[in-house]
């Protein structure tokens, strides 16, 4: 089986831990303004749609690149890129339609990242943290499947993206602090 980065805590890069101290301030943010945008899809909202999985494959080439590095191969990251990107692609034509589609292309992309984020943290379950995102990759599965039906409601809202990013911020933040505790021996 491939591995992400070395199966030796110590062997942890920085890097690691530093992308995911910065993905949560990242989701903490955007969360903030994606909730204070509501459900305007005007040239801002758009934008804050789209800037979400453009950070995402930003993040997930600086992890490839980390995992590099430590002389291990990041196959589950490169699906990431690939899935992010279709994303962004997806999204930008669903705003054009309305609330509901962009749901659904968010509901689709959350259940595909997902995924890759359980792979991704279930090879790397001896680096110590990795729990996080396994229980972080579940959950954004589950939560794709409830965007996916939600814009089929009464009343779709983009506000519980909002949620979504902030819990998968600090799903990282509890990822990079647990990362820490695993380089110190604790």
């Amino acid at each position: 089986m491939d591995t992400l980065v070395s199966d030796r805590p110590t062997a942890v890069p920085v890097t690691l831990r530093k992308l995911y101290f910065l993905r949560f301030a990242f989701a903490a943010v955007w969360a903030g303004l994606l909730f204070a945008a509501g459900d305007a899809l005007g040239p801002a909202g758009v934008i804050l749609l789209l800037v979400y999985p453009l950070f995402d494959v930003g993040a997930a080439l600086v992890d490839i690149r980390s995992a590099r590095a430590g002389g291990a191969t990041a196959p589950a990251l490169r699906v990431n890129v690939v899935i992010s990107s279709l994303a962004v692609a997806g999204l930008a034509v669903a705003a054009a339609s309305g609330i509901p589609a962009v749901l659904r292309v968010w509901g689709i992309w959350a259940v595909a990242s997902g995924i890759v984020q359980l792979v991704a943290g279930a090879t790397r379950r001896r680096l110590g943290g990795q729990w996080a995102m396994i229980v972080s990759g579940a959950i954004s599965t589950l939560a794709g499947a409830s965007f996916f039906a939600q814009a089929g409601g009464d009343d779709p809202s983009l506000r519980s993206l909002a949620g979504y990013a902030f819990l998968g911020g600090v799903f990282f933040l509890v990822s990079a602090l647990r990362l820490n505790r695993a380089r110190d021996g604790r």
